[in-house]
């Protein structure tokens, strides 16, 4: 059984030293959890499930539940607390850093190059998830989707409703199936 203080210390180390999100940090914690045997792989799935069907940060929730499962309440809160304090001072620290370094011209130039390539990390990858969609018949609905939720982001409708309403024009737009195959003699 985890104490609490191991269990806080685990998290806020693995949370705090992954890079790439919270799929990251999830993955890090469930080697260690297994490893230490307070937790198995059916447990850890329940976990994951659960952390990513709530509203929010999905690690956060992660943690929440699996300090719920080793230590019930007070694991709970002192997951979530090692998951986002130690994160949020370093978050804190940061952002004081860049208010005073944003002044010099150099700085800004830095950060500039840096949104650019976050922005077409993310447009790349984007695409590489839209490509096979955007072929032949299919292209202009997706353009219209795309088009259409643009209009929708810059609309000021948050996000969310964006995502509903999409994948309700998913269900609604009919889709084209393929022409039965002739069956072959035999």
């Amino acid at each position: 059984m985890a104490s609490l203080r191991e269990l806080a210390w685990l998290v806020a180390r693995d949370v705090t030293s992954t890079v790439g999100g919270g799929i990251a940090a999830m993955e890090l914690l469930r080697r260690n959890f297994i490893a230490r045997r307070w937790m198995d792989d059916h447990s850890n799935a329940i976990n994951v499930a659960v952390s990513r069907l709530t509203p929010g940060t999905n690690i956060l929730a992660y943690c929440t539940a699996a300090g719920w499962v080793l230590r019930g309440w007070r694991g709970s809160a002192a997951a979530l607390a090692a998951a986002s304090v130690p994160s949020a001072l370093m978050i804190y620290a940061l952002s004081a850093v860049v208010v005073r370094l944003v002044q010099y011209r150099s700085v800004r130039a830095v950060l500039g190059i840096a949104m650019l390539v976050a922005a077409a990390l993310i447009f790349s990858t984007a695409w590489a998830l839209l490509r096979p969609f955007v072929r032949g018949g299919r292209r202009a609905r997706v353009f219209a989707f795309i088009a259409g939720t643009l209009v929708l982001s810059v609309a000021g409708v948050t996000p969310v409703r964006v995502l509903l309403l999409s994948a309700a024009a998913g269900v609604l737009v009919p889709t084209r199936t393929a022409p039965p195959q002739p069956k072959a003699v035999v």
